[in-house]
């Protein structure tokens, strides 16, 4: 990038009111909270799409075929708005402009400014109206604004951060690491949980992912970086940190911090232990280099609850060693034992991907039986989709590689059904024990005050909703509680599990069901 070129405002009305749009991935949430935060704190004011606002930003997912449909649908709806008169300018930010700079104006025209990944910091320039005056642009042509930075190296050497001796990809611990910073954020998450980003990119090479080739190489934040933000979270009335990256697993390794993941997680064990108490739940893990001592970590930290998200995608080595996983069946499949055996309670999600070319049903049919074994608590499953310059898009090329439609649509089907049956069943099992958790309550449920018929359960009750430790928001199923006394949002009951409905459970508050009176005591 060099020398970052001279800015010339464009000639538009003033720009005051701000809708934003969040595609895509929590990471991507991140993103679009820190550039809320910038554009407020410049005097911006953030209104919804239906308040009438001057500007409209748009922050895109582009990492499957499917989500590049949808964001563009979106972005062409605001400017059809736009055309109407009811908008003034349309910004288009994140992963889809990251991935096709070249041709998104041929898709969108009418754009007004594009920020990639790596240039969320040029927001206010972008919505405001400025716009850089290139060489390329000629002399009377008015371009949309673009701040598309190639890669993180070049994006930190535009910002005057030394780069001496370091490098994108983070070999031999001399990465560039996370220099952004995700702090003083408005966040669109409920206040009593977040998301905290740890690392961004990925050094993985799986053969279907475009994320390094968006996102970049693997950069993790500092720890005192994440301590610091996990403590200013957590002074905001955060109890729950759900720690976020495309590969936690693999922490610290780009920035030389050898105490990694386990040591992460212990310093911020001991920032939650320093405010009083939380939970910290760990996603995005990559089983390669997933090791005895993280799961000892999980294991004896009191804050860091008995739940991982592991995404391991099939479970025949053919099918891994074809993904470029750098993982072995057996490795997996004595992960997950070994997580059951050393930390009692241990919740486990995952994803799967069906489809992928040169799967078989063999494959598919090993896959099912791993699922079975497995008994996993939640489980995702994505059909395969073909992206453009990547490894496994050159095997769907081949006719003979290339899993049929109808064939993916019956495996993915036919995974759910077993997840679902398995699913159910341990939902079952938890209500007839009648299990005890501490419940995060969510909020009242939505479109309900009053408690239904539960065996059990005092008519007399209102309804909320609400997670245990091995439901993590928005993915997992939830914890229905029906309780006599008010809840707020926020509050941790310990709640007894009653009944179960499909993939959620329903409670009631433990001293709801105890019959002791309790008198107090007169000194």
């Amino acid at each position: 990038m060099g020398s970052m070129p001279s800015i010339r405002t464009m000639s538009s009305d003033a720009i005051e009111r701000v809708a934003f749009v969040s595609l895509g991935c929590p990471k991507n949430l991140v993103d679009s909270e820190k550039m809320l935060g910038l554009l407020a704190n410049d005097g911006l004011k953030l209104v919804n799409e239906d308040e009438a606002p001057d500007a409209i930003v748009v922050n895109t997912c582009g990492f499957l075929e499917a989500s590049k449909d949808e964001s563009l649908e979106v972005i062409r709806d605001a400017l059809e708005r736009k055309k109407r008169g009811d908008l003034k300018r349309v910004v288009v930010a994140g992963c889809l402009v990251q991935r096709h700079r070249a041709k998104i104006l041929e898709w969108a025209p009418g754009i007004d400014a594009l920020i990639g990944v790596f240039d969320r910091d040029h927001i206010i320039d972008a919505v405001r109206g400025s716009t850089v005056v290139r060489e390329t642009l000629g002399e009377d042509g008015v371009r949309p604004g673009y701040w598309i930075s190639s890669n993180a190296l070049l994006a930190a050497t535009a910002r005057g951060i030394p780069t001496v001796g370091l490098t994108v990809q983070g070999k031999d611990g001399r990465g560039i690491g996370y220099f952004e910073g995700d702090e003083n954020r408005i966040r669109l998450t409920p206040r009593h949980w977040a998301y905290l980003r740890v690392s961004e990119g990925c050094n993985q090479r799986c053969s279907f992912c475009t994320i390094p080739s968006i996102r970049g190489k693997m950069r993790s934040k500092t720890k005192d970086a994440i301590a610091n933000e996990a403590r200013m979270l957590l002074n905001d009335g955060v109890f729950e940190l759900n720690l976020i990256g495309q590969d936690t697993t693999s922490w610290g390794m780009d920035i030389g911090d050898e105490s990694g993941l386990v040591g992460m997680l212990e310093k911020l064990d001991s920032v939650v232990q320093e405010v009083g108490g939380g939970w910290v739940r760990l996603m995005y893990a990559y089983p390669s280099n997933f090791t005895p001592a993280m799961m000892d970590a999980i294991a004896r930290l009191s804050s860091v609850v008995k739940y991982i998200d592991m995404p391991l995608q099939h479970a025949t080595n053919r099918m891994l060693n074809l993904m470029r996983r750098n993982v072995t069946a057996e490795h997996q499949e004595n992960i997950v034992q070994e997580l059951r055996e050393r930390i009692p309670g241990m919740s486990i999600r995952t994803t799967l991907i069906t489809g992928h070319p040169g799967e078989t049903e063999a494959d598919h049919e090993a896959l099912c039986a791993f699922v079975e074994r497995s008994q996993f608590d939640a489980m995702g499953v994505f059909r395969y989709s073909c992206e453009d310059g990547t490894p496994s898009g050159t095997m769907h090329a081949d006719p003979a590689l290339r899993v049929s439609e109808e064939d993916s649509k019956r495996r993915e089907g036919e995974l759910m059904e077993l997840q679902q049956s398995i699913a159910f069943e341990n939902a079952l099992f938890v209500a007839e024990q009648r299990s005890e958790f501490d419940v995060l309550i969510d909020g009242p449920a939505r479109g309900a005050t009053k408690g239904r018929a539960t065996t059990g359960v005092n008519q007399a009750t209102s309804m909320y909703t609400g997670r245990a430790y091995h439901q993590a928001p928005s993915i997992d199923g939830i914890t229905h509680v029906l309780s006599r006394e008010p809840l707020a949002a926020g509050e941790l009951v310990r709640c007894t599990v009653v009944d179960s409905d499909g993939y959620d459970l329903v409670a009631q508050p433990s001293d709801d069901l105890d019959p002791t009176i309790r008198l107090p005591v007169i000194k």
